[in-house]
C-alpha cells in the first residue's frame, strides 16, 4: 500500500513536471502523460506489469464523464452562439462523414472488412476536447472568424457522436440489429441523453441558487454528483450518457451560480487530474514492443485522416457557410485525436461482438501522432494561414475566464490626526488611479462625492487594479514574538535582509504606517516587502 501510495506521488509529481516543460518547448502536455504511462508500463524502465483492459475501460470511461461535463461547464455560450450551428454540424454529420470515409479507407487500402473498417473509423471520427482545450489555452491562441470557440463546441460535443457509433456497430456486430432497432437506438441515445442532462442541469442549478449547502466546499462535491448522474441516468434506459454530461456542464456552467468562481477553480484541478489518470493509464496499458507492427496502419490512417477525411468534412459543411480557405484549414489541422478515441477502442476490445485488441494498438499510434504533430505544429500552422487575432485573448471563450488585472479594495481608518481628518474628497491629494468607493460612518455607508467631509471614526474604502507582476515582490506578515531583538529598537537600526521593507506595522488592532523612528513593540505583526 505505502509502495502504491509513494508511486502515485511520483506520478502526479512527474506529471506537473512534464506541463511545465511542455509549455517551454511546445509540445502538447497530454502527449508527456502518455510517455510517462509508457515509461512506467511492463515494457519501460519501471516494468509495471498491467493489461486489464476491463479495468481501463471503466476507470477511463469515469475520467471521460468529468473530461466532457467541464468540457461543457467551461465553454461560454455567449462567444459560442454565433458559430454554433457550425460547430454542432462539425460535430454529427461531421463525424459521420469521417468515419465512413475512414472506414472505406481501412477497407480497401488496408484489407479490413467492412465492418470493421467502419468501426475503427466510428472510434476515430471525433476530435478531443482535452487535446484541444489544451492547446488553446496553454498557447494562448485566439482564432480570427470566432474559430476557437467553433473548436472548442465542436471538439467538447462530437464525442457522443462518436461514441454512439461504436455502440452502434458493435451491437449490430452481436446481433445484427434491423433498420428500425438502428433507429431508434439513435433516437433513444439523443434524445434520452439531451433531454436528462438539461433536466438534471436545471435541477442541479436551482439547488446551488436556492439552497445553502455550506461553505466546506458542499457546493462542488454535489456538482460532482450532478456531473456522474447526467451519465448514469440517460445510459440505464440506452440513451447517451455522455451527450447528457456534456450538456448539463454546458446548461450549468452558463447559469449564474453562487459561488462560480470556486466551482470553476475545483472543476479545473478536478479536471486536469482526470486528465493525468485517463492518459497515464492508457500509456501504462499499451505495450511499445507491440507497437511497431501496427506502425504503418496506423501512419497511413493518421495521414488519410489529417489530409483528406478530415479536411473532406470541413470542406463540405463549412464552405455552404462561406468560410474562409484558411479557416478551413485552421479547423481540418485542429482534428485532433486525443482520450475518447482509445476508450472507445478499449470498448471494442472488451466487447464480446468485436474482442481483438489489434484496433487499441492502431489506435493509441494514430492518438500518438495526432497528439504530436498535429498539436505540436498548430501554432505554426495558425500563424502562417494568419489566423491568429492579436486583439483578443481566447481565455475569453471560456467562462472560468476572469480579467488579469481585478480590482482589489483596501479599509483605511481615520483617526485623530489623520491627514485626511476634517478634509473634503475633492482637496485630497490620492494616488493616481486610486479611487474612494465608499465612506463608511458607523452604521451608514455614503457614497462619496467631491462634497464629502470625512470625519474622525470614518473607513475609507479604496479601490485600484490589483497587482499581477512577475518580477518577485511578495508580500509577508511576520509576528514580533516575546524575547525578540528588534523588540524596543527604532525601525531604522532593525536590520532585515537584503530588498525587504516594513510596509505596515499591525498593533493591537490599528495600522499604523511606520517611519524610522517607530519602534517594535512585542506583538507587533510586521508586514514586509520583499523582492525575491
Amino acid at each position: 500500500m505505502n509502495t502504491l501510495l509513494l508511486l502515485s506521488a511520483i506520478v502526479l509529481v512527474a506529471c506537473i513536471a512534464g506541463n511545465k516543460l511542455s509549455s517551454r518547448i511546445g509540445v502538447p502536455t497530454l502527449f508527456f502523460f502518455i510517455a510517462l504511462g509508457m515509461l512506467f508500463g511492463s515494457d519501460g524502465l519501471f516494468k509495471i506489469e498491467f493489461s486489464d483492459y476491463s479495468f481501463s475501460e471503466q476507470v477511463c470511461s469515469a475520467a471521460l464523464i468529468i473530461i466532457m461535463f467541464y468540457g461543457g461547464f467551461g465553454t461560454k455560450w455567449s462567444a459560442a452562439r454565433p458559430v454554433a450551428k457550425k460547430a454542432v454540424l462539425l460535430s454529427t454529420l461531421g463525424v459521420l462523414i469521417t468515419a465512413g470515409l475512414t472506414g472505406l479507407f481501412c477497407h480497401f487500402a488496408l484489407g479490413t472488412s467492412l465492418a470493421e473498417g467502419l468501426l475503427i473509423g466510428s472510434v476515430l471520427g471525433s476530435t478531443d476536447a482535452a487535446s484541444v482545450f489544451s492547446i488553446l489555452r496553454s498557447q494562448r491562441l485566439n482564432l480570427k472568424y470566432g474559430t476557437a470557440s467553433m473548436l472548442e463546441i465542436e471538439s467538447g460535443s462530437n464525442d457522443p457522436c462518436a461514441y454512439m457509433l461504436t455502440i452502434v456497430l458493435l451491437s449490430a456486430l452481436e446481433g445484427g440489429l434491423s433498420p428500425a432497432q438502428i433507429a431508434y437506438s439513435v433516437f433513444a441515445q439523443l434524445v434520452y441523453g439531451a433531454t436528462i442532462g438539461a433536466a438534471i442541469a436545471l435541477g442541479a442549478g436551482w439547488v446551488l441558487r436556492h439552497i445553502r449547502l455550506g461553505d466546506n466546499g458542499l457546493d462542488s462535491i454535489f456538482l460532482v454528483a450532478a456531473a456522474l448522474a447526467s451519465y448514469a441516468l440517460p445510459s440505464l434506459i440506452g440513451g447517451n450518457g455522455y451527450l447528457s454530461a456534456y450538456i448539463a456542464g454546458i446548461l450549468l456552467g452558463n447559469q449564474d451560480l453562487p459561488h462560480k468562481r470556486s466551482l470553476v477553480d475545483f472543476f479545473d484541478a478536478f479536471n486536469g487530474m482526470m486528465q493525468m489518470l485517463i492518459f497515464f493509464l492508457l500509456g501504462l496499458l499499451v505495450f511499445p514492443s507491440r507497437l511497431p507492427e501496427y506502425f504503418l496502419p496506423s501512419l497511413l490512417i493518421a495521414l488519410f485522416l489529417t489530409f483528406l477525411a478530415r479536411p473532406i468534412a470541413v470542406a463540405l459543411l463549412l464552405t455552404p457557410f462561406r468560410a474562409p480557405l484558411r479557416q478551413q484549414l485552421i479547423v481540418s489541422w485542429a482534428g485532433l485525436r486525443g482520450a475518447a478515441s482509445i476508450v472507445f477502442a478499449i470498448v471494442a476490445v472488451v466487447s464480446p461482438a468485436y474482442g481483438k485488441d489489434s484496433i487499441f494498438q492502431i489506435v493509441f499510434c494514430v492518438v500518438l501522432l495526432s497528439i504530436f504533430f498535429q498539436g505540436t505544429l498548430l501554432p505554426r500552422v495558425a500563424r502562417k494561414a494568419d489566423m491568429l487575432d492579436s486583439r483578443e485573448n481566447v481565455l475569453r471563450t471560456f467562462t472560468d475566464y476572469s480579467e488579469e488585472t481585478s480590482i482589489q479594495f483596501i479599509r483605511l481608518e481615520i483617526a485623530p490626526g489623520h491627514p485626511w481628518c476634517d478634509q473634503y474628497i475633492r482637496d485630497l491629494n490620492i494616488v493616481p488611479g486610486t479611487l474612494i468607493a465608499a465612506v463608511l460612518r458607523q452604521d451608514e455607508v455614503i457614497m462619496p462625492k467631491g462634497d464629502t467631509r470625512l470625519q474622525d471614526g470614518d473607513a475609507v474604502i479604496l479601490g485600484a487594479k490589483g497587482y499581477c507582476g512577475k518580477d518577485g515582490i511578495e508580500l509577508h506578515e511576520r509576528t514580533v514574538e516575546p524575547g525578540h531583538r528588534f523588540i524596543g529598537q527604532p525601525l531604522r537600526a532593525c536590520e532585515f535582509r537584503k530588498d525587504t521593507l516594513v510596509v505596515l506595522i499591525q498593533r493591537a488592532g490599528a495600522d499604523i504606517i511606520p517611519d524610522g523612528e517607530t519602534r517594535i513593540q512585542e506583538g507587533d505583526t510586521l508586514v514586509l516587502y520583499h523582492k525575491s
